[in-house]
């Protein structure tokens, strides 16, 4: 009797212990098949927010089963990885917390509705590969919304033209593999960020249709892998150098801004189909790296200041719209060689808007700003002062062999002075003042009145070379009556001389005597008044030495009726060394003394080695 009731409490207990396995079992499939908590309540937040939300959102009890969520197997049971809801007329406003509940998210396409309110943040998102939120009523964004979405692959947010103004979002620079960014019509306001080169891979740029003002940064020209640039219809200025850079460009939309300047060369962009720039203030030629590319469809200039031949695109080019331009025919072909000069000279000024705006048509003549023409349609005067330009002048100039008078002052010019103007037979006046031109300057007809001051880079070749400044170890004068006499290999023997013997009066004297002596040929030298170590060999300069030496010896009489006055000084510089009398000798003055106490100088043009002797007179001794 005791066998049966074992075998019967035996098989209740396998019984039990199966029925328990088969519930730990039955809970382990169920709750793979279920949502984690914190998301299956943001859909459920989701769900009562928007509307009319997918029907089966009501009915489905697994929420990995409603329409357009796709769930995967996660840690911790299934989780959210796609959520698409695009164009199904959608009113309602996103719940928060997103960022917080859906982490491992990895496409959001919420595009084409109409929800409102503010965007909730997607900080921290770092799977998010994906984010549609254009054609929607969205009226803010909050600070800091897109910092962390490290895998962001394409962003778009187009028409949401209920925005609040905002800047570009500076949080994006965390997404280095961004490949499109969309934030056309968005009402984004500012300056643009030069942060571009935070997106290397970046292949579309759609900032359009917003309220962007000011220069492009500079990252912008590091896009070398975009194909398509939409940044038309604001306000926008500057240069648009930056797109030759771009070699995989296709689509270049810029129209409606202020960007100034030339049309860059564009022959590296060998892809480029569309190009938008009417409704700038572009100057210059059209080049021919444009016109040349050979899958160019569209082309569209109207409406800047262009200049130059009209150009003369390839057939395969389907549209072109070129009129509200100022070149200088109607049709193809060359220009008058007078506005081919004046635009190489604009060139080299970078095309200024302020010449362009006139400087139109085949007609220099024809109320072109800033020339003067006779009746005969010869170009006389060219008045370019204080329009603030900047570059280089253009040795075009020397091709307007009819010029009388070129006016360049007040600018911020730099570089030289072309040789070619030393061509112009009939200039009289040049005026290049005020600008930071540098060089020699060209010697010009003495006919010319020429104007270089405030230019503290040019340099005249009679100008005469430059006194050494003394050695850092040279003592201060002496206070005691002594006059203390340096010779240095690195500055020429008559300018010491000239200094050390009369002082400063004379060191004047010798100083313009070197102006005048350098713009007048001198007559022969008179031998034998001058001790002969203190000569040069150069014939010249010997003659300008003993001028300057007896000029100076009458600067430093003891009678101050005897001294000349500084114009007789200037008479007597720029007279025949024969009209210059001898001056009676003073008491300072002893040509065996000097030549005694200089005859251990020596002096070199071959070489520039310092080398200082120093002899002290004593003037309480006298001279003989």
């Amino acid at each position: 009797m005791v066998q049966p009731r074992l075998k019967s409490k035996t098989l209740t207990s396998a019984l039990a212990t199966f029925f328990l396995f088969f519930l730990l079992l039955w809970r382990c499939v169920l709750s793979d098949n279920e949502l984690v908590d914190y998301e299956a309540a943001y859909l459920k937040k989701l769900r009562k927010a928007i509307f009319p939300a997918p029907s089966n959102w009501f009915t489905a009890t697994n929420m990995c089963d409603w329409s357009r969520v796709i769930c995967t197997d996660g840690v911790n049971g299934r989780t959210v990885v796609d959520i698409n809801l695009s164009s199904m007329s959608l009113n309602g406003t996103l719940p928060s917390g997103l960022n917080n509940a859906l982490l491992n998210l990895k496409t959001l396409d919420l595009g084409n509705n109409s929800l409102t309110g503010p965007l909730p943040s997607f900080a921290g998102l770092s799977l998010l590969q994906e984010l549609h939120l254009e054609l929607n009523n969205f009226t803010s964004v909050p600070h800091g919304c897109f910092q962390g979405l490290k895998s962001l692959q394409q962003f778009s947010f187009t028409s949401n033209t209920n925005l609040e103004p905002w800047t570009f979002p500076a949080d994006l620079t965390d997404s280095i593999e961004l490949r499109i960014l969309d934030l056309g019509a968005t009402n984004l306001a500012g300056s643009l960020p030069d942060t571009f080169d935070s997106f290397p891979d970046l292949q579309i740029l759609e900032l359009s249709d917003n309220n962007l003002t000011g220069l492009l940064p500079k990252s912008l020209a590091k896009l070398l892998k975009l194909r398509s640039l939409y940044l038309n219809d604001q306000k926008l200025s500057g240069k648009i150098e930056f797109l030759s850079s771009m070699t995989q460009l296709k689509y270049v939309w810029l129209q409606g801004n202020a960007f100034e300047g030339p049309i860059p060369d564009l022959s590296n962009c060998t892809n480029l189909a569309e190009l938008y720039l009417d409704n700038n203030r572009l100057t210059g030629a059209v080049p021919p790296s444009l016109i040349n590319l050979s899958y160019l469809e569209e082309v569209f200039l109207a409406n800047n200041s262009l200049q130059g031949p009209m150009p003369a695109f390839n057939k395969n080019v389907d549209t072109i719209i070129l009129e509200g331009n100022g070149f200088c025919l109607k049709h193809p072909g060359p220009c008058d060689y007078r506005v081919t000069t004046l635009l190489q000279v604009a060139e080299a000024f970078g095309y200024p808007f302020q010449l362009a705006r006139t400087w139109r048509g085949n007609d220099p003549c024809d109320r072109w700003s800033f020339i003067t023409c006779d009746i005969q349609g010869k170009i006389r005067t060219v008045n370019l002062t204080n329009l603030n330009l900047t570059g280089t002048i253009s040795p075009a100039f020397g091709n307007l062999s009819d010029l009388r008078e070129l006016h360049l002052s007040g600018n911020n010019l730099s570089g030289s002075i072309p040789e070619s103007l030393t061509t112009l037979s009939q200039l009289k006046i040049l005026d290049v003042s005020n600008n930071n031109l540098s060089g020699i300057i060209p010697t010009f007809s003495s006919s010319i009145t020429l104007n270089t001051t405030n230019n503290h880079g040019l340099v005249d070749r009679s100008s005469p070379p430059k006194a050494s400044p003394p050695h850092p170890s040279t003592p201060p004068p002496s206070p005691t009556n002594r006059a203390r006499l340096t010779a240095s290999r690195t500055t020429p023997l008559w300018i010491k001389l000239g200094a050390g013997a009369a002082g400063s009066v004379v060191g004047i004297i010798v100083i313009f005597g070197v102006i005048v002596f350098n713009r007048k040929k001198p007559l022969d030298l008179e031998k034998g008044n001058v001790p002969t170590r203190c000569l040069l060999d150069k014939e010249e300069e010997n003659g300008m030495v003993m001028k300057m030496t007896l000029v100076s010896l009458w600067c430093i009489q003891p009678n101050p009726l005897d001294r000349p006055s500084m114009g007789k000084v200037i008479d007597m510089l720029e007279g025949s060394l024969e009209s210059i009398p001898y001056p009676p000798k003073p008491v300072l003055f002893s040509p065996e003394r000097l030549v005694s106490q200089y005859s251990d100088i020596s002096y070199s043009n071959e070489h520039e080695t310092s080398s200082t002797t120093t002899e002290e007179i004593d003037l309480e001794k006298g001279l003989m």
